[in-house]
């Protein structure tokens, strides 16, 4: 009793005064120690239990190789393995298969599969364990095969093998034998298995299949906290996050009490909505339940905080935890990212480094260059990149050249970054295409833009946005034949272009503006307050930057077109509603244009206003006539 309730101190104690000790003392004390996240107490009690003439059984083996595999310390895994052979207990095959986990988590993929092999008889727990491991170790390929393997050897699997398939599925997003597996799954009568059901959830949610998600849990008999987090995470993780939240209520509605992962799983739909007031909301919550210091709870709220634009929070939840993960790092280095904040990623990133305690992912060393492609901090990227593998062990993915073309293509070096793409050892993805697209925006290189865009196109052949910016291109270049072409060609094939929209939140009440909309009920007083600024603007130096509006307008049309874009009346509206010294923070579904960033950085210092504003690539943080991106964006 006292070993499971983590009171290995009387535990000790009462073992002590025993003048009889028994295996079955010892093994308790042992195993307590190793489930309670003890595992150096576990090992060290191993000796003693010797020393008393006691010959450990097979219970106590597995408990020590699992405190071996949680240390993890492959020596005396070895040594525990090499102890079970020679008093015979290795024969036992609950043992083997503690032992074949043992070598998967300690870094001993050979001595895992050898003694795998080696196993006269493999039970179900045997073959869990080595799918689970390999799942573990990213070889998703080797859980489907273990599992082919398995059907083979004539074993029935349980809830646990069928959890991991479908986990493996998830991760290699194989929505074809995913849903292969749930028929098998529906004739093996686990349908109703409510872990095999939340990991079905998980698996449509990630392969994007969100209405069967939806309907699985909708024919659930029984949900538990599990299966209401689940489906809120494939809400937040496909783009509804308004539902995810709707969710979220109900759950609390139902009785359920918050919990750190429901918490941080709900804290990401957020992020989405650049809802700052309803994470503040949720953080609050989170204090009340007493979970805001837990790391993964903390970790969420640094991401919503760090995504939300309120950088300043996020910092100082960043800084009052005790603990910290890989994750909670790479969510600060992110949130500094997206603000463009290059210096401060990469003091953070030293930092991380510097406590050596985690180590990077691949995950943290995009969010670094990331950072200094946004911060123009070009030679720190460039060593980041050359130097990953040699310095973490990390080998680039596609991700990570997408991060260095941006990073060449806005420091002027469009054709560095086309020779990099040549040479990737993988197929260059719509990411690494369109940040050359985009530096080609920048530049006004539209040969190589033309490249880029049409490598694009026969990737997404109907994204709007990928035509739109070639079309930008030619234009700013005078090319307006080759621009009105590439838009004649967009209405042939039926593409439209989606429309630019802004976002503000005012009273509990979401306000969407479009480009020359005059549907909202306050229209007369936001043009009103528009000509304002357009005359102190002037007065100012402000000019309108209109090289992208059509080029058979008159300038004074081309003046008036630009200056009805949606963040520019978003803006005007949150002058008219949010009182003096409040930060007016706007969402915009595309890249702002370059009127709009010149024209807010001059309202900025005219009203004495922080003005926030999200575009679909980053913040941009307006005051006294600056921004934060410093024009480098």
């Amino acid at each position: 009793m006292y070993a499971k309730l983590d009171l290995p101190g009387p535990a000790f104690v009462l073992l002590s005064l025993d003048p009889s000790p028994s295996v079955v003392s010892f093994t308790a004390l042992i195993s307590g120690a190793a489930q309670n996240d003890r595992p150096l107490l576990s090992l060290r009690l191993f000796p003693l239990l010797l020393r008393s003439s006691i010959r450990p059984n097979d219970f106590t083996i597995p408990s020590l190789l699992k405190a071996t595999a949680s240390v993890p310390c492959p020596d005396t895994g070895l040594q525990i393995h090499a102890f079970s052979l020679k008093s015979g207990l290795l024969a036992d095959v609950f043992v083997a298969s503690a032992a074949v986990d043992m070598y998967h988590k300690t870094g001993l993929f050979s001595h895992a599969d050898r003694m795998f092999d080696e196993m006269p008889h493999r039970n179900i727990v045997a073959w869990n364990a080595v799918m689970t491991n390999a799942l573990l170790e990213g070889r998703t390929d080797a859980t489907v095969n273990s599992f082919i393997r398995l059907r083979s050897s004539g074993e029935e699997p349980n809830e646990v093998t069928l959890c991991t398939f479908l986990n493996a599925c998830a991760s290699g997003e194989y929505l074809r034998l995913g849903s292969q597996f749930h028929s098998f799954i529906i004739r093996f009568g686990f349908e109703t298995n409510l872990s095999v059901g939340n990991a079905l959830i998980d698996f449509y949610g990630k392969c994007t299949c969100v209405g069967e998600a939806k309907r699985i849990f909708s024919c659930m008999a029984t949900k538990n906290v599990v299966s209401w987090c689940s489906m809120i995470v494939v809400l937040a993780q496909n783009a509804e996050e308004e539902e995810a939240f709707r969710l979220y209520i109900a759950t609390r509605r139902d009785g359920f009490v918050p919990t750190d992962f429901m918490m941080s799983s709900i804290l990401t739909t957020c992020s989405g909505l650049s809802g700052l007031n309803l994470g503040r909301s949720l953080h609050a919550v989170a204090h009340r339940a007493c979970i805001d210091g837990n790391i993964f709870v903390g970790s969420a709220l640094v991401d919503m905080y760090g995504k939300c634009g309120s950088i300043e929070e996020a910092e100082q939840i960043f800084q009052a935890m005790q603990e910290k993960n890989f994750v909670t790092w790479n969510a600060m280095i992110s949130g500094y990212a997206a603000q463009g904040n290059a210096s401060m990623a990469l003091k953070v990133f030293g930092e991380m480094m510097g406590i050596g305690k985690v180590k990077p992912n691949y995950v943290t060393l995009v969010c670094v260059m990331s950072a200094c492609a946004r911060g123009g901090r070009l030679n720190e990227g460039m060593e980041l990149f050359d130097k990953m593998e040699e310095r973490y062990g990390i080998k680039p993915r596609t991700e990570h050249y997408a991060c260095v073309v941006d990073l060449l293509g806005r420091a002027g070096m469009e054709e560095k970054a086309y020779q990099i793409i040549k040479k990737m050892p993988m197929k260059p993805s719509v990411s690494v295409w369109g940040a050359l697209l985009n530096a080609c925006r920048i530049h006004g290189k539209a040969e190589l833009g033309r490249i880029a865009a049409e490598e694009l196109f026969e990737i997404d052949p109907h994204d709007s946005g990928n035509h739109a910016l070639l079309s930008n291109i030619y234009a700013s270049v005078g090319r307006w034949e080759e621009s009105i072409e590439v838009r004649k060609e967009m209405k042939d094939v039926g593409i439209k272009k989606e429309p630019g929209r802004s976002w503000i939140s005012w009273k509990n009440e979401v306000h969407v503006f479009q480009a020359k909309d005059t549907s909202h009920e306050r229209n007369a007083e936001i043009q009103q307050v528009l000509a304002e600024l357009r005359q102190r603007m002037a007065a100012t130096g402000y000019t309108p930057d209109t090289r992208f509006a059509l080029f058979d307008l008159e300038d004074e049309e081309k003046e008036s077109e630009v200056s009805q874009h949606s963040e520019k009346l978003a803006l005007a509206f949150g002058l008219l509603c949010i009182p003096p010294g409040v930060t007016i923070r706007i969402t915009k579904n595309i890249r702002v244009c370059g009127d709009c960033h010149q024209a807010i950085k001059f309202i900025s210092g005219i009203v004495a206003r922080e003005i926030v504003v999200r575009d679909n690539v980053r913040f941009h943080r307006f005051k006294d006539y600056q921004c934060s991106c410093g024009d480098y964006w």
